[in-house]
This record gives C-alpha cells, sequence and structure tokens, in this order.
C-alpha cells in the first residue's frame, strides 16, 4: 500500500490500540503530519477504559506535541479510518465504524485484511513502516525535530533501547533520523520509565525466578508491564553466576510479549527468540540480545507452560559441531558441483575512493570493510551480500554485459563511514554467471546443528533438518551450511566415477 492512495478520502481518523505506547504515538503523530503536508487534516485517537498514566508516554505528548485526543466515546463513522500499531478487529482496539478501513502494523497477521494494509510483521516498530511509507512519497521528516524524535523514541522502545533491532529498514530509520534526534529528551523520557509500582513487578519477577540448572537458563514471569521492564528483569538476571541465557514475559489478555538475553556463543538470542515465537508472534534482535511477542487467540495452551516446553525443545534439539575438529564421513555421502547461477558483482572502487571505510548493510547485518583497488561485492539470488576481489571473480564468473536486476526482499546499501553517504548497491550491479564446478560432498540434516567453521569461531550457523551439510572436496575441515530452499537452486548432483 502507498499512502498516496488514502487521499482521495476527506474525513479521515487514526486510531492506535487502547493503551498506546511510544510507537503507537509516533506512528499515528506521523500519519497526521503526512496527511498535513498533502492539505488534509487528520485525526488521531485512541480509547478504550484507561487514560495514558505513563510518565514516559506524558513527557512524550507534552514535549513533542503529539496530536492524539482520548475518545472513549466516539461514535462517529469517518470515511477513513487507519489503524496503526494494531489490527482493525484485534481484542486491543475498540472497534470503531468506518466506511472504509486501513491498517499498518508490524505485528504478526491475525485478523482479514482490508484492501488498503500494509503488514510487515519482521520489522522492529510501526513507527519505521509509516516512515518508510512517507520516505517512499517522497518527503523527509528529519525538517520536523519532534517528529524525528518521536520516530526514533518508537522504535527505541519497541526494541528495548534498541537492543532488539534486527531488520536493515529499522538501522535505515535510526541513521536518517540520528541528526534531528533530541537526545537529552530521549534520555529524559528513557529515565521517566520505570514506575514504583514497575519497580515492584521488577523485584517480584526476580524473586520467582525458575533456573533450569540443565542448560543454565532462567525464566522469568513478570506482571503485565512496560516491555521496557522485560529487559532490565532479563538484564540484570543475566548477571547471575551460572546463568547463560534468561528468558522473561508477561502475559495480557492482548498479547504474550518476552525478553531474551545470552551471554553464551552457544546461544544466539535472537534465534532463540524467533524459535519461541514461530508460528504465534514474531521474534529477533541481536546475537546477545532480542525479544518478541506472542498473540494468545494463536495458543492452545497456557502461554507459561508453551514457553517452557519450547525453551525445552531448543535446548535438546541441537548438536554443536566446531569444524577445526570435525570431519565427516563422505563416504557414503552424495557428490555435487555448483551450477552455473547469475549472480550480481559491484566494484567498490567505481563508487569510494581506494582505502575508504564503507559499512555494507543487508539483511544479513552490518559489515565493516576497507575498499582496495581489487575490492568487490557480490550479491547472491535472495540479496545476500558478501565481500570478494577480482581474483576470484575474473577466475569463476563471466561477465554478462547487463545490470543485474534480480528483485530482492531489502535492497543492500553502503555507505562511507566518515561522511555518511550512502548508496544503492543494485543501481550499480552487474550480472555475471559463475562456470559451474566447485565441487562438495552434501546430504540433508536429520537433525539439527549448530556449526562453528575456522574461520569464525564465536558465531555459529544454524543447520535445521531438511537443510544441508555440506564438505569441500578440497579441504574436509571446510564444512558449512545449505539451506534447503536454496541448496537446488546453486548444486546438482555428479557421478563419483
Amino acid at each position: 500500500m502507498r499512502l498516496s492512495e488514502l487521499l482521495s478520502f476527506n474525513d479521515i481518523v487514526i486510531q492506535c490500540h487502547d493503551n498506546p505506547d511510544a510507537d503507537a504515538l509516533a506512528s499515528g503523530t506521523a500519519l497526521v503530519w503526512y496527511f498535513a503536508q498533502k492539505g488534509k487534516k487528520a485525526r488521531f485517537i485512541y480509547r478504550g477504559n484507561n487514560q495514558l498514566q505513563k510518565s514516559n508516554l506524558i513527557i512524550m505528548l507534552s514535549e513533542l506535541s503529539i496530536p492524539v485526543s482520548y475518545e472513549p466515546e466516539f461514535e462517529e463513522e469517518p470515511e477513513l479510518l487507519i489503524t496503526v500499531d494494531c489490527q482493525y478487529g484485534q481484542r486491543n482496539v475498540t472497534t470503531t465504524r468506518a466506511k472504509n478501513i486501513a491498517i499498518i502494523d508490524h505485528h504478526q497477521l491475525t485478523v482479514t485484511l482490508p484492501e488498503l494494509a500494509e503488514i510487515r510483521s519482521n520489522i522492529g516498530s510501526c513507527a519505521t513502516i509509516v516512515w518508510d511509507l512517507i520516505r517512499t512519497e517522497g518527503l523527509d521528516v528529519t525538517s520536523d525535530k519532534n517528529l524525528s524524535t518521536a520516530l526514533y523514541y518508537g522504535l527505541f522502545s519497541d526494541t528495548n533501547r534498541l537492543s532488539e533491532v534486527s531488520h536493515p529498514l529499522d538501522r535505515d530509520m535510526i541513521d536518517s533520523l540520528n541528526a534531528s534526534v533530541q537526545r537529552s529528551l530521549i534520555t529524559r523520557m528513557s529515565n521517566a520509565n520505570i514506575s514504583l509500582s514497575e519497580l515492584k513487578i521488577t523485584g517480584k519477577a526476580i524473586l520467582e525466578y525458575e533456573f533450569f540448572e540443565d542448560h543454565s537458563y532462567l525464566i522469568l514471569r513478570a506482571e503485565p508491564c512496560d516491555p521496557n521492564i522485560l529487559g532490565v528483569i532479563s538484564d540484570f538476571s543475566l548477571e547471575t553466576d551460572k546463568v547463560d541465557v534468561c528468558l522473561a514475559y508477561y502475559v495480557s489478555p492482548y498479547e504474550i510479549k518476552f525478553s531474551v538475553r545470552s551471554c553464551t556463543k552457544e546461544v544466539h538470542a535472537n534465534e532463540l527468540a524467533a524459535f519461541l515465537a514461530e508460528g504465534l508472534g514474531g521474534g529477533g534482535g541481536h546475537i546477545y540480545k532480542a525479544g518478541g511477542s506472542l498473540r494468545p487467540e494463536k495458543l492452545d495452551k497456557d502461554p507459561s507452560d508453551l514457553l517452557k516446553e519450547r525453551m525445552k525443545e531448543y535446548f535438546d534439539m541441537f548438536t554443536i559441531l566446531y569444524t577445526k575438529d570435525t570431519v565427516l564421513n563422505t563416504a557414503q555421502m552424495p557428490l555435487y558441483e555448483k551450477k552455473p547461477q547469475e549472480v550480481g558483482i559491484v566494484r567498490l572502487a567505481d563508487l569510494f575512493p581506494s582505502k575508504t571505510q564503507v559499512e555494507i548493510r543487508t539483511l544479513e547485518g552490518d559489515v565493516v570493510v576497507t575498499v582496495e583497488d581489487d575490492s568487490y561485492i557480490m550479491i547472491g539470488i535472495e540479496g545476500e551480500v558478501y565481500p570478494t576481489n577480482e581474483e576470484k571473480i575474473r577466475s569463476r564468473y563471466k561477465e554478462l554485459n547487463h545490470p543485474y536486476t534480480r528483485k530482492v526482499e531489502y535492497s543492500p546499501s553502503i555507505k562511507h563511514l566518515v561522511t555518511g553517504e550512502r548508496i544503492s548497491v543494485m543501481s550499480y550491479a552487474q550480472a555475471v554467471i559463475s562456470h559451474g564446478g566447485g565441487l562438495i560432498y552434501a546430504e540433508p540434516l536429520d537433525h539439527c546443528i549448530k556449526l562453528f567453521t575456522e574461520w569464525d569461531e564465536e558465531k555459529y550457523y544454524l543447520g535445521n533438518i531438511g537443510d544441508y551439510i555440506a564438505s569441500s572436496i578440497d579441504d574436509e575441515h571446510d564444512i558449512y551450511i545449505i539451506k534447503k530452499d536454496l541448496f537446488p537452486l546453486l548444486y546438482r548432483e555428479k557421478s563419483k566415477d
């Protein structure tokens, strides 16, 4: 959906969920701003039984001129109702009659969508989605410091002070807004985040911890609270001796919110969060800090029992391998060769001077490299990006003399670390095709593994059942994981004769 599609309506009401948080308030405010730029007036409301009382949000309303009004008895039927940070028909938003409905949200889809909808469940905040929609319309919110600060604080709050940011679009918004954000106000709101009652919630949750000694993890259940309090609980609890992983959560009628922390390289917090939420909500973040939420209507058992079961299942399901100490038995493994595959290349020295430090932003994360005369990056079939050099490209690929135009979920970009200049990679990508070859032994996994490679012993690669474990024919310790959906696209079986 494009925001410009909504400009045909005149009587426009924006509604967030009944217990507004910073993300909901920022998202609604940004939409009001967008319509004002287009000469239209939109009203921003919330309903429900309780008016806002949290100290940090009261400061946000006042200092950032958030144009929201509390309308518990709202009875009008606007021409267009836009729900933000929630979905029309969910239990956490009072139903408002309207002639037309639009939805903008970043939570897991739980309702039948109207024609006008933008749901991106893998994004850290609704504020990021609204920012991106506004940017797509050619407008720049950074001219308004209050709005920039509100959007930043929306993401900041919904991702536990940015510790649970995982999608590159969230990082793009952070970079875009950084110069316009009122830092002192972010600090002030953050330091007004915990009330005395929430301090009591924190203490009670910590006192009633459950420790699982076999895998060194804690589970703590809190009463419903601001999601940031879960981060406080899990951060503090992780400092406990013999505790490697911590899960803190609360259960409300509208959602089950959780925070995950890890201080061991054998458990990535973002991966554990995604596992806990799989099929029931959404989860993500960083290797050491992550979080997520579950939708109550998707659960068929008590949330506490479910989380305990999934934690146990996660720790019981993996075998850990270190490639430096591992040699696969390849005698019965099929032999495969790499298929000729069209991919994209970009010569970094065509974009930035030699010796420049740049940051490459992709779905997999940010990678910092120093530009050399022979530096290239390669773009794979799913938009994955990795550094390489001219010698490898010339020896393994043939130029096709046309641009690389494959559509990907997120278009990678490169930023000059000194000037901040950012360039879209896909705009400069040229197509090449591999010569094929590249022999490996491979077979599908019948159990899950975490694989630590020789070139990175701090970060493992996850292999799920059905993914392929492969070993290079030239180096028995060169072992790696190939995702099951990619394997048939990249390799074909070859006779051992």
